[in-house]
């Protein structure tokens, strides 16, 4: 039996996390997709992986010399510059442009064109040419898309702003005048053939055939999804597909970065030939219409209709019974009541208003529309890596043979990961912040290094040998199955005994449990080796040569078990985020255990994982209604990521995707809200509607507060004002078939609604009613037809009750005291329309149960005020208006108080009936 020496006391607990490379065996890779790439590149890649290095440089026609720069030249006539496809901002007279493309502008638009017609170009010569409505109309328009445009192009900029400003390079090799120089050139520079040196911290700036490494590990999180780095070597592949193209071990893509090692490869595609910028090329253009553009749509039509049904009856009532140009101009009117003048204007300002509160929180907003599908969206769909997890491999447990937490396998795994000389990988990190300084330094005090037998592919392991003072300990650490093959002793309970046959088996299912909870695993092995005593100055060992030949008859003292573990705002975050009603879907290219495990301990549901390969042949329905169902999808290529966005969404949900990789561009432009990171790929944060400056859910949770914020003062204006316009014009109906005259100037009209809207632009600062915020909201236009045509008539009651008062009360009846009945009217009318705001903003009792924000009560106080003032004004009198006798008041009072009452009575019912009211 083998003795060495044992630490008696290890101190030091698990620290901080850290990074670590591909383990062996431990974990399946997902699939590549290559579904974007035309089948000569992807042959072309397969060829350089199954071919030599010299063949892959022939065929290539370059040496490990480089280049000459006439080659060069035609290469980049021929193939472009190393760049990618990109949505470029459009120019800012095109942004402006489309600032005015919306529902309601257009409406708005036509009624302006209307008006010039009515009121200018065929004006009545006795009157003159009136701009007031055309001037009014357009000044809304013009107001709305300005602010619109300046918000997002703001935005814009800003994410702009978030790309590197500092140009990447890459250090390239070419033929000078027949000598090899290697030198730091721009990455768009680099054309086929190009020899490049990589390095730990670098880009690789183009799809490339490793020729040469040395310990290279490169992160491919950003393709494939998994946090685990991957081994790379320069030796030809037996067998590949292009199923599998991003697990060939000699070939690194563009995009990826080397996490440690170096080495030297070929280039073999940049720009749109290369992988990622053919999945670039393929998702750049028109994004699908997502849920808040649908929504506001609908309530357009639905507005529309109301309007092209209204509009037409009060023309010919009033053109039979009066004359048919004043029919005509009270038309033009009517529609202008109908429509809620100022909403491209709220709806932009209660966007403007999120999109800076977001801001101050670290969200960038893109794009003004997303910040109401952020409140709208029921289902977030998530990247792991990096979202739910700290994106940093941290040593979980350090276990013994028997699985029970041991401090020896810390020690030695300390001992070899302080001593190796060459490049400290990931887990070598990880190990030493467990171990923590003050085991450190009493490794120093306990040990001296005596030869090392550095890392390589083949044995997949690295031995140290240290001298305690009365041996030699080779101490290893590295893959499970290659370092189980070297030893022949097992140290359990601090005894040693032979390692069987049963027992490997044994050793082998523990392994396979800890893969299947998503750990990777390595294995600890060492070996005392007796020295002969020689003439060393000082008194130590004879220095013996080590080589890979010792790493024999080793003793196995435990495992040490990897984790990139889950935030610990996680778990947290996505409970909140359930409890508001938006249930989290993760979707990883990371394998399934690895996605389970972490999955549970954040509190998704893992009892089953969809695997990318198993929704292959399932039609979109068949794979929607999976969706429905499942929580975890791992080993998911980015076109079945995109896929299952897009599955979710035929279902009636409103989808968000979090991601930052190149392999989540895809899902980003297909979920209604892309949500990226700053630290994303520039291809993710151009698919994204926002960014976030923090990786981290709980940033989310405020987001969707204010999105649902924003969407339902949104509503609140919109249900007021149709509802409010609705019952206006069904008034007018009523007023038309019974009066000799028309009920209201139409001057008048228009006064009427611009003051109540610019009261309505103090909207984005009212307070919401904590349910109004509990769930997701969604535009629809069925609530919207319901709430006018149930609550609108309402003010039509007391509308009748007001004409019969100055009919009949204050003797207003007949054509020469039209003026006197359209004061009253007009005064009933805006004050109830602008009091009554705040019963209909909020489904509790108004005033004692919810109290409007200070800007809303100021507003429409204001306006109220203005209401009972104009009459009396040289200004009112000169639209037409005369003052009222003060026995209208009282009455006004009464019907005030009824018209409350009666709304707030109508209210209980319809949230009784329809669980909801805004």
């Amino acid at each position: 039996m083998q003795n060495f020496s044992t630490p008696l006391d290890v101190l030091g607990r698990r620290a901080e996390h850290s990074h670590d490379s591909r383990p062996s065996g431990a974990d399946v890779r997902p699939q590549a997709t290559t579904s974007t790439i035309d089948s000569t590149r992807v042959q072309a890649l397969l060829d350089a992986a199954t071919g030599t290095a010299d063949a892959v440089l022939s065929a290539q026609s370059t040496s490990l010399d480089g280049l000459v720069d006439e080659a060069v030249g035609a290469r980049r006539l021929r193939y472009g510059a190393n760049e990618l496809d990109h949505d470029r901002p459009a120019p800012v007279v095109v942004q402006f442009a489309r600032a005015f493309v919306n529902p309601f502008i257009a409406i708005l638009v036509f009624l302006a064109v209307v008006m010039v017609f009515t009121d200018v170009v065929f004006a009545d010569p006795a009157g003159g040419r009136d701009y007031t409505g055309v001037v009014t109309v357009g000044a809304m328009v013009l107001v709305s898309a300005i602010l619109r445009f300046w918000q997002e192009y703001r935005s814009g900029r800003a994410a702009e702003n978030l790309k590197a400003m500092v140009r990447t390079t890459a250090a390239v090799t070419r033929n000078r005048r027949g000598v090899a120089v290697t030198e730091e050139l721009p990455v768009e520079h680099l054309v086929p053939g190009d020899i490049v040196r990589l390095a730990a911290g670098d880009m690789i700036p183009a799809d490339v055939r490793l020729i040469a490494v040395n310990d290279l590990q490169i992160n491919q999180a950003m393709l494939t999804g998994e946090a685990l780095p991957a081994e790379k070597t320069a030796e030809q592949v037996v067998e590949v597909t292009a199923a599998d193209l991003l697990d060939a071990p000699n070939l690194a893509f563009m995009g990826t970065s080397v996490v440690s090692g170096s080495g030297t490869a070929v280039v073999l595609g940049t720009g749109r030939n290369s992988y990622f910028g053919s999945m670039s090329k393929a998702i750049v253009g028109e994004r699908p219409e997502t849920a808040f553009d649908v929504g506001i749509k609908k309530v357009s039509y639905t507005l529309i209709q109301f309007m092209l049904v209204m509009v037409p009856v009060v023309f010919v009532i009033n053109g039979l019974t009066k004359d048919w140009t004043t029919a005509f101009l009270f038309g033009v009117t009517t529609a202008v009541g109908l429509t809620p003048e100022m909403l491209p204007l709220i709806v932009t300002a209660n966007l403007a208003k999120g999109a800076n509160f977001m801001a101050r929180r670290k969200v960038i907003v893109k794009r003004l529309g997303s910040i109401q599908n952020v409140g709208a969206m029921d289902v977030l769909a998530t990247d792991k890596t990096g979202t739910l997890t700290e994106d940093r491999i941290v040593l979980e447990r350090h276990i013994d043979v028997t699985a029970n937490d041991s401090d020896d396998p810390l020690w030695y795994a300390a001992v070899n990961a302080h001593f190796q000389t060459g490049l400290r990988n990931l887990l070598d990190d990880a190990v030493l912040d467990s171990a923590g300084s003050r085991i450190v330094r009493r490794i120093e005090r306990e040990y001296t290094l005596v030869d090392e037998i550095p890392f390589d592919f083949e044995r997949r392991r690295l031995s140290v040998v240290v001298d305690d003072g009365l041996s030699h300990l080779i101490v290893t650490k590295g893959a499970v199955e290659e370092l189980l093959d070297r030893c022949v002793a097992e140290r359990r309970d601090g005894t040693e005994l032979p390692l069987t046959v049963q027992r490997r088996t044994e050793l082998d299912d523990l392994v396979a449990e800890q893969n299947a909870l998503g750990m990777r695993v390595l294995a600890v092995a060492v070996r005392s080796v007796v020295a002969e005593r020689g003439d060393h100055p000082e008194g130590g060992l004879t220095e013996n040569e080590y080589t890979k030949d010792d790493e024999a008859s080793m003793t196995l003292v435990g495992f040490l078990l990897f984790l990139d573990p889950p935030k610990d705002s996680a778990a947290a975050a996505i409970t909140s985020l359930r409890l508001r009603g938006v249930a989290v879907k993760v979707i990883t290219g990371d394998n399934p255990m690895v996605a389970a495990t972490v999955c549970r301990k954040v509190g998704v549901d893992a009892r089953r994982v969809v695997s990318g390969a198993e929704i292959d042949d399932l039609s979109l329905k068949e794979l929607a209604e999976l969706a429905e169902r499942t929580s975890v999808f791992a080993k998911v290529n980015p076109t079945q990521k995109a896929r299952i966005v897009e599955a979710m969404r035929t279902r009636g949900h409103t989808v968000g995707f979090l991601g930052d990789g190149i392999n989540d561009a895809p899902a980003l432009r297909t979920a209604d809200v892309g949500i990226s990171v700053d630290t994303a790929v520039d291809i993710a944060k151009e698919s994204a509607d926002i960014i976030l400056l923090e990786k981290d859910l709980t940033v989310l949770e405020s987001g969707v507060i204010e999105g649902r914020r924003t969407f339902v003062n949104t509503m609140k204006y919109i249900k007021m004002t149709a509802s409010s316009n609705f019952g206006n014009m069904f008034s007018v109906l009523v007023a038309s078939a019974l009066l000799p005259f028309i009920p209201m100037i139409p001057i008048v009209v228009l006064v009427q609604n611009l003051a109540y809207d610019l009261a309505m632009l103090t909207l984005p600062w009212d307070r919401a009613d904590s349910e109004d915020l509990a769930r997701p909201r969604k535009w629809e236009s069925r609530g919207l037809g319901r709430f006018m045509v149930r609550i609108g008539p309402l003010s039509s009651i007391f509308d009748i009750t007001t004409y019969a008062l100055m009919w009949f009360v204050v003797a207003a009846n007949s054509p020469v005291y039209a003026a006197l009945f359209q004061s009253g009217w007009f005064v009933e009318s805006i004050i109830s329309q602008t009091l009554i705001v705040h019963l209909l903003r909020t489904g509790r009792v108004p005033f004692v149960q919810s109290r409007a924000g200070l800007p809303v009560v100021l507003a429409t106080a204001a306006v109220c005020v203005f209401g009972l003032v104009l009459p009396f004004t040289g200004f009112g009198q000169g639209l037409g208006l005369v003052p009222l006798p003060w026995s209208y008041f009282p009455w006004l009072i009464v019907t005030l108080v009824g018209y409350c009452v009666v709304t707030q009575v109508a209210k209980r019912m319809f949230v009784r009936r329809y669980g909801a009211w805004i």
